[in-house]
């Protein structure tokens, strides 16, 4: 499982927590829970938002990762691990650019209210979501075919709870320059756009709530606002922190570093798909009546589900 000169690498470590045994008991625990609540919320709404795309994204790792700590032999093929890196970057990419739309979806609903049953029609956002998956893939296709041509010859260690692409491309034994640039053009496509989009949709947005005269009305916008806000700051935020700092080799001696970052990656591919459907769906009275049901155990669910940022109440 060591350095070798001869033969090619045909499976890796995953190295996760293992210097860290105290830590691995509870963070096992942790992330089994939250996945247990993204299964059972997302599932019983898995058509609206983004319920579907976070079950494969979150399916797509983390029951690998919660099978390493409970196995002796922390392993995954050569070609296991292509596919969870190919699920990983399609499912993140096309979150990202969904929250753009969704971002659009509240600008238009509190900037154009009268607009919005005509803008927000599914010419629109049927064709912008179909998109987002295939765009999603064919990037994910690209960036993943080039990880896996290059060769790895040496070191089959991988410093990472799954088999995150920066970390693979660390133990490549050739140039990774292809890729690097590769990777950039779709973080600056994948990441920097979408959030400009958002950023400049909540330029438009919060003068046109702070103009709102009653206390109630800027209540109600600012309620619509905050959840979307909440999973873009919280998904963002950490995706930036992971992606954005493409580099070659590790540092030595940033060990404790490195564990934060572990950490971190995985906080957007766990906390945000378990709070989507809190911060979205169930505050859509329709999805609040279907929930009802199936907890008394009703056979049919009943209500209009919707891709949206804005809740029924609010419309």
């Amino acid at each position: 499982m060591g350095k070798t000169n001869q033969s090619s690498v045909t499976e890796f470590v995953l190295l996760g927590l293992s210097g860290y045994p105290e830590l691995e008991a509870i963070y096992f625990l942790l992330v089994l829970f939250m996945y247990l609540v993204i299964l059972l919320g997302n599932g019983v709404i898995i058509i609206v938002n983004l319920s579907f795309l976070d079950i494969c994204y979150t399916s797509s790792s983390i029951p690998l990762f919660l099978s390493r700590f409970l196995a002796s032999k922390k392993t995954i093929s050569f070609s296991g691990c292509g596919v969870q890196m190919f699920l990983s970057f399609a499912m993140g990419a096309t979150e990202c650019v969904l929250l753009s739309m969704m971002a659009f979806d509240c600008y238009v609903a509190i900037c154009n209210p009268l607009r919005y049953p005509v803008i927000m029609s599914k010419n629109l956002y049927v064709p912008v979501a179909a998109g987002s998956w295939i765009a999603g893939g064919v990037n994910s296709v690209l960036q993943i075919s080039l990880a896996m041509q290059l060769p790895f010859c040496g070191d089959n260690v991988i410093n990472h709870f799954t088999c995150e692409i920066l970390s693979v491309l660390k133990l490549a034994c050739a140039d990774i320059s292809i890729n690097v640039i590769s990777m950039v053009v779709a973080n600056t496509i994948f990441l920097l756009v979408p959030l400009l989009f958002i950023f400049v949709s909540y330029v438009f947005i919060l003068p046109t709530i702070l103009r709102i005269p009653s206390a109630e009305g800027r209540h109600k916008a600012f309620s619509t606002c905050s959840a979307h806000l909440t999973v873009v700051i919280i998904f963002y935020g950490t995706i930036l922190f992971t992606y954005a700092k493409l580099k070659a080799k590790d540092f030595s001696g940033a060990d404790k570093v490195q564990v934060t970052g572990k950490i971190i990656s995985l906080f957007y591919g766990v906390v945000t798909p378990m709070l989507n459907p809190l911060i979205y769906s169930l505050r859509n009275k329709d999805v609040k009546a279907a929930l009802k049901n199936v907890l008394l155990q009703t056979p049919h669910l009943m209500g209009k589900f919707g891709l949206s940022c804005v809740s029924t109440d609010e419309q």
